[in-house]
């Protein structure tokens, strides 16, 4: 069982999986290592080094889990009597799990931009490294679902392809999880969201880093995608039904309108309707090499006004989902602030928790303020969602600015 404590709770017996957040000084090292908690010296050692609080692993501990973090007794009782029926996670704060979140992001990007070289190349697919990505996104996103889903606001035209495929993984498991699935569905809908375009990299590359849209030939062609994609996991082992039926119809509308085969409503299960819901947002909201994204707000409305292609219900709860303004955006306050969304609010998606960054009015950064727009202390209210590049921001730093523990 991991559990966050305050350097204050730490004592000899316990085993520290890592340090979750540290004071950094300017003599200070950050500290890296784990393991088991012998003596106070090391704990005096913790405190000098600025460590304000650790993840404990108490299945290595010698010590038990302190009565307060403790399960109540009927609920220990219901996990004694069956393993399996209750599984306890640990839902650790968005700046402790964005650390981990940011280096896993870039490296499954890295990962499937070389998986998709091989297929494009004629090589055999690797099916365990995209499930090992499945798993990490959907263990990341069980912590806290907001980290992964700052990262997809992080745009770069040149590797829309693999990024579409790690983002769409990233949304399907965070609504997924929304939604109530089990974790082990949740599994499946993240390797299914990832595969579903892999077929595109059966198809002349050209076409896809054209810098205007594509023809009519052009998008025959594309449409091939569903069927290539098909083909390359068909038969491997591990790929289940619900898998083959999100890279099958997620091009398909509730009115027919879709392809490859024209189906109506009643015959896309929900998966596919999930995933050509993901499928459509990130595509319009992301860099691509022909256009630049939209704003989430515009790709929600687009959804919402389509009831006849796309399900209507889970369109609402995808926005209740991720909120009017997902995390990761830059919004524009009444106070002419710039603030940057750090939570979603599911009763209020208009009403997000932000951290307040910058004096819009004056161009000038300020000290940084996290602002719970549901509070009464303010009647402070979201003006508009804005891109970073208009008041020269990078929203990769500024991140790692806010986020880094």
């Amino acid at each position: 069982m991991l559990i966050t404590l305050p350097i204050s709770e730490l004592v000899p017996g316990m085993f520290v999986d890592s340090v979750s957040k540290q004071f950094e000084g300017v003599d200070s090292i950050k500290i890296k290592t784990r393991g088991l908690v012998r003596d106070k010296s090391i704990i005096k050692r913790l405190v000098s080094e600025g460590v304000q609080e650790l993840l404990i692993d108490f299945t290595q501990s010698d010590v038990s889990v302190p009565a307060k973090y403790q399960l109540k007794p009927e609920v220990a009782a219901a996990t004694a009597n069956n393993p399996n029926k209750l599984k306890i996670k640990k839902v650790i704060s968005v700046e402790q799990e964005f650390a981990k979140a940011s280096v896993s992001y870039e490296q499954h990007n890295r990962n499937l931009q070389s998986l998709y070289g091989d297929v494009t190349s004629g090589l055999k697919m690797n099916i365990a490294l995209l499930d090992g990505i499945a798993k990490d996104i959907v263990a990341s996103v069980f912590r806290n679902h907001n980290a992964m889903t700052i990262l997809t606001r992080i745009k770069d035209k040149h590797m829309y392809n693999w990024r579409h495929m790690t983002n769409c993984a990233i949304f399907v498991t965070v609504f997924a999880k929304y939604l109530g699935y089990k974790e082990s569905v949740v599994q499946e809908l993240a390797m299914g969201a990832l595969l579903h375009d892999l077929g595109q990299a059966k198809l002349p590359q050209g076409i896809f880093s054209k810098s205007e849209k594509v023809n009519k030939l052009e998008m025959q062609a594309i449409k091939k995608h569903v069927a290539q994609s098909l083909g390359l996991v068909k038969g491997e082992k591990g790929i289940t039904p619900l898998m083959l039926d999100m890279i099958v119809n997620h091009h398909e509308r509730l009115d027919g309108s879709g392809y490859p085969r024209g189906l109506l409503g009643e015959k896309l299960s929900r998966p596919a309707r999930i995933m050509a819901i993901v499928d459509v947002y990130d595509a319009m909201t992301a860099d691509r090499p022909h256009q630049l994204g939209d704003e989430p707000v515009n790709a929600l409305r687009y959804l919402l006004a389509n009831k006849h292609m796309f399900d209507g219900e889970l369109v609402q709860r995808f926005i209740k989902c991720l909120g009017v303004h997902p995390v990761g955006t830059i919004v524009k306050l009444t106070n002419e602030r710039l603030a940057l969304v750090t939570e979603g609010n599911h009763q209020n998606p208009i009403q997000p928790k932000v951290k307040v960054f910058y004096n819009a009015k004056h161009s000038h950064h300020i000290t940084a303020k996290d602002v719970d727009l549901t509070s009464p202390g303010h009647d402070l209210k979201i003006l508009a969602s804005i891109k970073p590049l208009d008041y020269q921001l990078n929203l990769a730093r500024l991140l790692k600015e806010h986020l880094l523990v």
